[in-house]
C-alpha cells in the first residue's frame, strides 16, 4: 500500500496544440505503492501526458517530477528508473524479440538479475522470431516483459493491454496485482474497465484534456449510487427482503441502491458522447 512519499507529481501541466486538443492545467500525485489508473478515450490527453513524464515533450506551462527529477531537464535518469510501455511501441523491425529485449537492456545498462525468462513463460513470448512478421499482441508481449524485465520500482503504462487476448490480458492484471503486492509504483492509462478495477487503488478521468474527476475506486462508485424500488406481496415479505438488500421498507415497498459499475461513472463524465483520436 502506498506509504505517502509522492513518487510522480504532475503540477498544473499545459500543452495546447490548438482545436481543443491537448492538456490543459493537469495536476496530479501517485504515491510509492500506489497503483494510479488514467482513465479516458483516444484523444482525451493520456498519451500527451505520459509522453511529459517520460521526458518527450517539453512542458509549455507547469511540470512533471518523478522521484524528485524534473522529467525533461533530468530525462536520462528518469527513463533509466522506470518501467515504461508505451501505446504505440517503436520497434526495429529487421531485429528479432530477443535482439530487442538485449539492445532494451544495453541502453537501460541493467546489472544484475533479468526476470526476462520469467516473464516470456508467463506470456507464452517466443522472442526469436522477426518482430516485422510478429502479430500485434506477441509485439505487445515483447513490449510488456521490455517494460518488466529489470524489476523497477516505477511503471509507466500505456494501454498495456492493446492487441492482447482475454487469456493474457488476465496475466497481465495478475502480474500487475503482484507488483502492487511489492510495493511498486504504477500509473496505468487505459480504457478496460475491468484491469483498472482490479489493479488500481485510485483513478484519474481525463476529458478534453482536462482531468474531470480523481478519487479511489469504490468512492467514485459510491457518488453515483441508483436507488431502486421493489414492491412485494407482502409487508412480511417486504422486511425480509429489506433486512438481506440494506432496503428502507415502506409497506410492501422497498428502497434499495445498487453501487455504479466504473464504467457507468465513467459514462457520467462522457455522457456516451464519442471522442475520436
Amino acid at each position: 500500500m502506498a506509504d505517502g512519499k509522492k513518487i510522480i507529481e504532475v503540477e498544473h501541466l499545459t500543452r495546447d496544440y490548438g482545436g481543443g486538443r491537448g492538456v490543459f492545467d493537469v495536476s496530479f500525485q501517485v504515491a510509492a505503492g500506489e497503483v494510479f489508473g488514467f482513465l479516458g478515450p483516444n484523444g482525451a490527453g493520456k498519451t500527451t501526458t505520459i509522453r511529459h513524464l517520460m521526458g518527450f515533450l517539453k512542458a509549455k506551462e507547469g511540470g512533471c517530477r518523478i522521484n524528485g527529477l524534473d522529467c525533461f531537464r533530468d530525462r536520462e535518469k528518469v527513463q533509466q528508473m522506470l518501467g515504461y510501455l508505451p501505446g504505440e511501441i517503436s520497434f526495429f523491425d529487421d531485429m528479432t524479440g530477443i535482439e530487442f529485449l538485449d539492445f532494451v537492456s544495453g541502453y537501460r545498462k541493467d546489472k544484475g538479475e533479468s526476470r526476462r525468462k520469467e516473464l516470456m513463460d508467463m506470456f507464452d513470448l517466443n522472442p526469436h522470431g522477426k518482430i516485422k512478421k510478429m502479430s500485434k499482441g506477441m509485439k505487445q508481449k515483447v513490449g510488456i516483459v521490455a517494460a518488466f524485465m529489470h524489476d523497477p520500482q516505477i511503471l509507466i503504462l500505456d494501454e498495456p493491454t492493446s492487441g492482447l487476448d482475454p487469456l493474457m490480458q488476465n496475466r497481465f492484471i495478475e502480474l500487475v496485482e503482484a507488483e502492487r503486492e511489492k510495493g511498486k509504483t504504477i500509473l496505468m492509462s487505459s480504457h478496460m474497465f475491468e484491469e483498472v478495477e482490479r489493479t488500481c487503488h485510485r483513478i484519474g478521468i481525463i476529458r478534453a484534456g482536462k482531468l474531470v474527476a480523481m478519487d479511489q475506486v469504490e468512492a467514485l462508485r459510491e457518488q453515483y449510487m441508483t436507488p431502486y424500488t421493489v414492491t412485494l406481496e407482502s409487508e412480511e415479505m417486504a422486511k425480509a427482503f429489506a433486512k438481506d438488500f440494506q432496503g428502507v421498507c415502506q409497506g410492501r415497498s422497498v428502497t434499495v441502491s445498487a453501487k455504479r459499475s466504473l464504467e457507468e461513472v465513467f459514462m457520467q463524465y462522457y455522457g456516451g458522447e464519442e471522442h475520436a483520436e
